[in-house]
């Protein structure tokens, strides 16, 4: 059972694009065994260089373009589109926290950006447990806000399975699974803001998260077809 965890929000300089995220995250942040690092998108499309002037193309042919599926046009100027298993408005792609000239886009590979931040961080520190998480911040529907989501994680199982388990009466769990990489990000979002805060990474420490070696990329991820939600995504 969880005893509690704490949310260490850390504030930093403005990350440049282009910037070395290794060096950046180095600069900043000394872990622990057993830690897991949030880190939110954005530094990440950056050091990657994942961005558009402005001035070079228009949004609704961007999203198009980015969109894993496009759905088609929504409320406020937004598209809905669904981007590395994620149904979100516009395919992810943001205007704030840049600096007014460019989109941001999504990483090109989420889960490979995580994984070698999540190799570097163990080697220059000598852990053997270490959880990364990329985080990014989504709308629910009828729900009013934002809250975080894990865009990808590495080095730590994101679902929890407790099919099978007995419920507080003695009655087997028969569909319960809980998204801990989803959950964690949630929190860790929260502590880093939405504007002007400044605090693009996070550390998780004291979680009950199962650490392991080699991460699946898709265990958070349901088909479609699957979904309970499938009804109203009636547009493949």
């Amino acid at each position: 059972m969880n005893s509690g965890y704490s949310i260490l929000p850390i504030a930093t300089r403005i990350f440049k694009l282009g910037e070395n995220i290794f060096d950046f995250i180095y600069e900043y942040i000394e872990p622990l065994e057993n830690d897991v690092i949030v880190i939110t998108s954005k530094i990440v499309s950056l050091a990657e260089n994942r961005t558009i002037p402005l001035d070079e193309v228009d949004k609704t042919s961007l999203v198009q373009k980015e969109s894993d599926i496009y759905i088609g046009e929504m409320g406020y100027g937004c598209h809905l589109t669904v981007k590395h298993g994620l149904l979100i408005p516009s395919a992810g792609i943001d205007e704030s926290n840049a600096d007014g000239s460019h989109y941001i886009l999504f990483p090109e590979d989420p889960f490979k950006s995580a994984e070698e931040i999540w190799k570097a961080i163990k080697q220059r520190w000598s852990l053997e447990n270490l959880g990364i998480i990329i985080s990014d911040s989504h709308t629910s529907p009828l729900r009013r806000g934002v809250t975080g989501i894990a865009l990808s994680h590495w080095g730590m199982r994101g679902v929890k399975n407790m099919i099978g388990k007995q419920d507080l009466f003695g009655r087997q769990l028969k569909m319960t699974q809980i998204n801990v990489a989803d959950a964690l990000a949630t929190a860790a979002v929260f502590a880093m803001g939405e504007a002007n805060e400044g605090i693009p990474l996070a550390i998780v420490r004291g979680s009950d998260v199962e650490f392991v070696a080699n991460t699946d990329k898709n265990e958070c991820k349901i088909p479609i077809e699957e979904d309970l939600y499938a009804p109203l995504l009636k547009f493949q």
